[in-house]
């Protein structure tokens, strides 16, 4: 953590709420991310193209930031991208399990005081900090 800065946390979180409340708002849909390119994937009638835009931000988002700030995707020594492969598997099928993912649960789900929500970023959290804990410390 050691290019954190509380300006840029508070405007990021600032950003994604802001967008998160406005498809909602606009939309009447939750920002989850994985129920988004999932249900792009499903191709529903009359539902692809705020998908495809809400993707497409997404990846673009990234593009921009690979052309601004290139060593932000510099890989760490210990990691491959067969491993990121893996963990993004992984991360997919959690979301399917869990019927959904943080930015669902944990951004929209608790903003609208969803018991569910609060239950799966609960889940989510202690799998997390178990996980970290095992790899760093037992194995």
């Amino acid at each position: 953590m050691e290019h954190f800065t509380p300006i840029s946390a508070i405007l990021g979180g600032l950003l994604i709420g802001l967008a998160a409340a406005g498809l909602l708002l606009f939309n009447g849909r939750i920002a989850g991310v994985s129920g988004i390119l999932g249900g792009l994937l499903d191709l529903p009638r009359g539902d692809i193209s705020w998908r495809s835009a809400f993707v497409a931000g997404l990846v673009s988002g990234g593009l921009l930031l690979l052309w601004q700030y290139p060593q932000a995707f510099v890989l760490p020594p210990d990691n491959s991208y067969v491993t990121y492969a893996v963990a993004g598997l992984l991360v997919g099928y959690g979301t399917r399990l869990g019927s959904g993912c943080t930015s669902g649960h944990g951004v929209c789900g608790i903003g609208r005081m969803s018991p569910r929500s609060l239950a799966a970023v609960t889940s989510f959290m202690t799998s997390a900090m178990l996980t970290v804990f095992v790899v760093r410390h037992v194995l």
